[in-house]
């Protein structure tokens, strides 16, 4: 009789680890780990942001999620961690109820991520991975878009250096920072064009160097030159140098029945986010995903991460195709990553404390703004009247609404269109 569950699906890592005997394997983990951890440092910080969480909890995020990721995952290259668009439903679903980098805020967080993991990890148990089948990947371009301007208008209050009120409606925010623009404060300004500048300068003119970081690090230092403070420059603020502090998540039945709603979208999300990205990565390097396992590892590393002070995470498509395109051979390389930004954190958080906010809103901008597939969405729009409907309606919903109701309503959209689909065959 065949087992339920094989000795490789318990403990997926037994098929790769005896690969690491081979030094050129060992090797090119490395090199695609150091260059992770680079990639990942900005980001981490930046992520963190979005989500309304201090920034030392996305290098946290960082450092725990992508380690049990890999090792219970079954894809090669994945790399999990802190992501946009997890991160933006991390901040729309506990703003109106904590304060944005509060206590408070940090404990909601840290249990939503015990939470979806909890889910995700139930889901993999149930072998329901064939489940992100039903989403088709216009859901996904949709949403993404509309976080994508969601991430760019939060980070305007940083860019004009002004204090914007907290604002839930995407209009209402944009149009408190243009009657804010007369009172912006002109170095911040520049420093985030310098930003911006400096990482598209990078990106086309040297694109193996780690352009985020070295256009924070010259706008730093550019702060610094300016006068700082003393000109009205906000920074992000010294990082505590220590590897990630035990938690725990809050377990209350009040707690656990008003996070679940949101819980459940982000576990969902995470899952697709994470399987599309192995799926497309596999396309390359050949290699075949076994979704289930991804459930699994995506369920796990949250669900583990919630006791090392991480919020919800999932896989990164940057760092996933950079671990790919580095060279990386096995999970071990994502793993190398988590080991390297330890130690970058143990010795470089001093420094953060000069990095401007400013410079780090537009970084946040830009990388929204890339996220949007403008080449799929006009594929799209020119190809299907059906599929231009999946697009608009979470791309919509994603401004004008709840952000967990834009992935509930892409979702059932895209299972309507298939259920009409199979229930009309030629």
């Amino acid at each position: 009789m065949k087992p339920f569950f094989t000795r490789e699906q318990f403990f997926p890592f037994l098929s790769w680890l005896p690969e690491l005997r081979d030094k050129s394997v060992l090797k090119a983990d490395l090199m695609a780990g150091l260059t992770g951890a680079v990639i990942v440092l900005p980001q981490g910080v930046a992520f963190a942001m979005i989500a309304g969480m201090p920034p030392v909890y996305g290098l946290y995020t960082a450092i725990v999620v992508p380690i049990i990721a890999a090792l219970f995952g079954s894809s090669k290259h994945l790399v999990s961690g802190p992501t946009t668009a997890i991160s933006l439903v991390v901040l729309a679903a506990l703003s109106g109820v904590a304060e944005p980098g509060s206590d408070l805020f940090v404990q909601l967080a840290i249990t939503l991520a015990f939470m979806a993991g909890a889910i995700q990890f139930l889901f993999g148990l149930g072998r329901m991975g064939t489940l992100v089948n039903f989403v088709s990947h216009t859901v996904v371009v949709g949403f993404t878009a509309g976080a994508a301007i969601l991430i760019a208008t939060n980070q305007l209050k940083h860019i004009l250096g002004v204090k914007l009120p907290t604002s839930h409606s995407f209009l209402e925010t944009w149009v408190m920072a243009v009657k804010a623009m007369p009172q912006s404060n002109v170095y911040a300004l520049g420093l985030a064009f310098f930003a911006l500048a400096v990482s598209l300068l990078l990106k086309w003119k040297a694109p193996r160097l780690p352009g985020m970081l070295i256009a924070l690090l010259a706008s730093g230092g550019l702060a610094v030159l300016l006068g700082g403070q003393e000109k009205g420059i906000a920074f992000v603020g010294e990082m505590p140098a220590h590897l990630p502090p035990l938690s725990m998540p809050t377990l209350s039945l009040e707690t656990l029945r008003e996070l679940l709603p949101n819980a459940f979208a982000i576990a969902l999300l995470g899952l697709i986010e994470a399987v599309a990205i192995a799926r497309s990565i596999a396309v390359k390097s050949g290699q075949r995903i076994d979704g289930n396992q991804e459930f699994v590892g995506q369920g796990l590393s949250n669900l583990i991460g919630s006791f090392f002070s991480a919020y919800p995470g999932s896989g990164s498509f940057t760092r996933s195709g950079i671990n790919y395109q580095a060279g990386g051979r096995t999970p071990m390389a994502a793993i190398f990553a988590a080991v390297f930004l330890s130690l970058i954190l143990l010795f470089v958080a001093p420094y953060t404390a000069y990095l401007p906010m400013a410079a780090m809103g537009g970084i946040i901008a830009l990388v929204g703004y890339n996220l949007i597939d403008f080449k799929q969405i006009r594929e799209i729009l020119h190809t299907s009247k059906q599929d231009s409907l999946v697009l608009g309606i979470p791309f919509f919903t994603t401004l004008f609404a709840e952000l967990e109701f834009a992935i509930y309503a892409g979702m059932l959209m895209s299972l309507f269109f298939y259920l009409k689909r199979t229930s009309q065959p030629h």
